[in-house]
């Protein structure tokens, strides 16, 4: 092992490295001061066998990394963050230089570092949450703006400093804007938490859509963290997809899948992983009002964990998969070889919260996919070991930021001084790395192969400048079984002039990934190839397919998504959301041809669900028909009724109340359940529903849904049985509930009679419940009983 020595020399760091030849079983047990030493920080993990973890890396020459590039040279580039959010840490120092965007150098190929130079430092970086190295161009990450960084000539220094977007919410702050990565059809894409809220052009001008939207977190239609995509110089901005809480980088593979991470809000168990599907709703707010997942809704799930994210809401996008706990930070798709096999092709992913790197390896299913989990490297021994990203070398080994610190989250910090880069590699690999060579198709076309994305970045740049002239090498490689390396080189040959041939011919290929790399393609360029796959025997391409028909005008794009419509089998939410997606403003149109199709069939599972998921005004009376059949219980139709949110108030009310006349069996829970969606001012407009309202209660007794009731008609004479629900020891969430109910209808004097009589277990109870409100009348009435020498509360 190494530890490492400083010398500046001319405004680089020279570092010296010294060994330790002790086997690592043979030593000692280390003191708290011993472990956190960088030449033990190896001791601290362990590796999943067949690969070797190094130290790269360490304090003093870089501190408190927060992301990491590596570009074609295989050198290390970092973003620090010594000046993290010193409001809320207001005792810690303050470095006014500002901080550094650092560059790390392995001179001679033994997996250390030699050199760290600065490559810019100032107070408009401070703790910068991205970088993405691009050739001689930098793009850094740090709210409110987003810089691109100009190193002219060679001296690795930057030159220029450009704008390519301001305007971005979440100055100092986790839940801010993200780093960018390059894609493989040219484009930059990115994304941003939830404190993002807004992006503006390097002028400052707000941006708008293809369809005229402002790109905000106002919900007309895009709420809280987004993806992006743009052209490298910011133009052509689209939101990929919205509604997540802290998505904290977008990786995107060779078929232009898009993958990523999303924090929940701290202590829920909420951590997921997402598969993108393009212009996708994720459902951490609800898509009409914006609410949160607290707030109460029909058919609410379960378990906090899918409450979290709307799971049960139609227009969300199922989760990948949930993870729990944890921190997510950086990720990557790893398209290189020296891993093992399991972890090829494969998002790998750091959470600092759990002190890991691991993988989340993908098999297909349907629509979408299904994931596991697979530890790379942990912080078995070292808890300290927060990482804080991850980066593929053009070697094919993996390089991981370590923050280092003991604790993450919640904008604190605990240590300032330390930080690490390790090397993840077969063991005994030296880091040698070959000088870049671009001056033939042939060479351009080797580098698009490698798992570097700095690399191929420079690839793709030279092959698109070569255009024509390297389309024989481009076809060569298209013609390989490697399917990645064919659909990156498929996204060039589509820029060609003749590129509608190649696109064409890709759609009908026998890879169902190269099919919906084709889709992709076509769509960027403006091409609708949906009708050509309705019959495409892959649920993939189909949902490719429909996703392709978003916002379209083709005159056959009703009859195209009906053909698909039908092919929905009833079980696969990643096929019923894409249907969704495709109709989105064609709803009216899109559903009308599909009832053609099926003219005359009985409501199957699946036309339920698409019943289910249809915005337009065709679908409400076929949900309530659904509702009133008798093949379901009321409850369980909680599902059809929540639909009915989706729906202007003038849409969805007259269906509503015609569900109060009807003739189920259990007409009582029925109207119990359509009056929960009917609007407040309903017994305003008709008073003589009154008394079957009153009766209706009686379906919800015990149960949350008869507090609903009573806070949302604003009933007055159930004060009673509040106080019950209040009493009752085997009903925490619903004592809560029920006491701000009580407290909304005037009935304080209720409580206080109830606190007089009762013993001090149940007053306790009783306070525990009115602290449960948390608001202004429920802290006063605490107050005054804490005083108040009478009470069993006081002091």
């Amino acid at each position: 092992m190494k530890y490492i020595h400083l010398l500046l020399w001319g405004g680089t760091i020279i570092m010296a490295a010294c060994h330790s030849a002790k086997p690592e079983a043979e030593l000692p047990p280390l003191t708290e001061k011993e472990q956190r030493l960088p030449e033990n920080a190896v001791r601290g993990l362990t590796t999943i066998d067949g690969l070797e973890t190094t130290i790269f890396a360490s304090e003093p020459a870089i501190m408190n990394p927060t992301n990491m590039d590596i570009d074609e040279k295989g050198r290390v580039w970092i973003t620090e963050a010594y000046n993290y959010r010193n409001e809320l840490n207001p005792g810690h120092p303050y470095k006014t230089q500002g901080d550094r965007i650092m560059i790390l150098e392995d001179k001679d190929g033994d997996g250390k570092a030699d050199t760290a130079k600065v490559f810019y430092q100032d107070t408009s970086i401070n703790a910068a949450l991205g970088i993405c190295v691009l050739g001689n161009r930098v793009i850094v990450s740090c709210s409110p703006n987003v810089f691109i960084f100009t190193d002219t000539d060679g001296d690795d220094k930057a030159d220029t400093k450009e704008l390519l977007f301001t305007g971005i919410g979440g100055v100092q702050h986790d839940h801010a804007i993200h780093s960018f990565t390059f894609g493989p059809d040219g484009k930059l894409y990115f994304n941003f938490g939830n404190a993002g809220d807004s992006i503006l052009d390097k002028n400052g001008k707000g941006i708008r859509d293809r369809d005229g939207n402002l790109i905000a977190n106002k919900g007309k239609p895009y709420r809280q963290g987004m993806i992006f995509r743009c052209n490298p110089d910011g133009s052509e901005l689209e939101v990929m997809a919205h509604n997540f809480r802290n998505n904290y980088e977008v990786a995107v593979d060779a078929f232009g899948n898009m993958w990523q991470s999303d924090n929940d809000d701290d202590g829920n168990r909420a951590v997921r992983i997402n598969y993108i599907l393009e212009h996708g709703n994720y459902g951490y707010t609800d898509e009409m009002t914006g609410a949160g997942w607290h707030s109460r809704r029909m058919n609410m799930e379960d378990s906090i964990p899918f409450r979290h994210w709307h799971l049960n809401d139609p227009g969300v996008v199922p989760n990948l998969l949930q993870t729990g706990s944890g921190s997510p930070t950086g990720m990557v798709i790893y398209e290189g070889t020296m891993l093992p096999a399991a972890f090829r092709d494969q998002m790998i992913h750091a959470d600092p919260g759990h002190n890991v790197v691991r993988s989340y390896p993908v098999t297909k299913a349907g629509a979408g996919y299904t994931a596991r989990i697979e530890n790379i490297v942990t912080g078995t021994r070292d808890q300290w070991f927060r990482p804080s990203d991850i980066t593929v070398a053009p070697d094919g080994s993996l390089f991981i930021a370590d923050w280092y610190d003991p604790g993450v989250g919640g904008h604190q910090v605990g240590d300032l001084d330390r930080g690490r880069v390790f090397r993840v590699a077969t063991p005994g690999s030296k880091y040698k790395i070959k000088p870049l060579k671009l001056q033939t198709a042939a060479e351009a076309v080797e580098a698009l192969k490698n798992p570097n994305l700095s690399t191929r970045y420079l690839a793709w740049m030279r092959l698109k400048e070569l255009g024509a002239a390297a389309e024989k090498e481009l076809q060569e490689m298209y013609a390989s079984d490697n399917s990645r390396y064919r659909a990156r080189a498929l996204w060039l040959l589509a820029q060609l002039p003749d590129g509608d041939r190649y696109l064409t011919n890709a759609l009908k290929d026998k890879d169902e990934d190269i099919r919906i790399t084709a889709i992709r393609a076509a769509k960027e360029k403006g091409m609708e190839p949906a009708d050509l796959l309705v019959s495409d025997p892959s649920a993939a391409v189909r949902r490719q397919a429909l996703l392709s028909l978003y916002h379209s005008n083709n005159p056959r794009m009703a009859e195209t998504w009906a053909r698909l419509a039908t092919q929905y089998d009833g079980n696969d939410r990643w096929y019923l959301e894409a249907l969704g997606i495709g109709a989105d403003q064609n709803w009216d149109t899109c559903f009308r041809a599909w009832r053609k199709l099926t003219a005359g069939q009985p409501l199957s599972k699946a036309a339920k669900d698409i019943i289910w998921r249809a915005r337009t005004a065709d679908a409400l009376p076929l949900l309530a028909a659904i509702i009133q059949d008798g093949s379901n219980t009321p409850f369980e139709n909680k599902r059809y009724f929540r639909a009915f949110d989706f729906y202007p108030s003038a849409q969805s009310t007259p269906v509503l109340l015609s569900l109060l006349h009807g003739n189920h069996p259990k007409q009582n829970d029925i109207n119990a359940l359509a009056f929960l969606q009917l609007p407040a001012n309903a017994l305003q407009q008709s008073p003589a529903l009154r008394p079957l309202l009153i009766k209706s209660l009686q379906s919800f007794e015990g149960k949350m849904e008869f507090v609903d009731l009573v806070v949302k008609y604003q009933l007055k004479d159930q004060n009673n049985t509040l106080m019950k629900y209040v009493l009752d020891t085997g009903a925490r969430e619903m004592r809560g509930y029920a006491m701000k109910a009580l407290l909304q209808a005037n009935g304080q004097p209720l409580v206080l009679d109830a606190i007089a009589k009762q013993d001090a277990a149940t007053v306790l109870g009783i306070a525990e419940a009115i602290g449960r409100v948390q608001d202004k009348n429920s802290r006063q009435l605490l107050s005054r009983l804490m005083k108040d020498k009478k009470s069993l509360l006081s002091d």
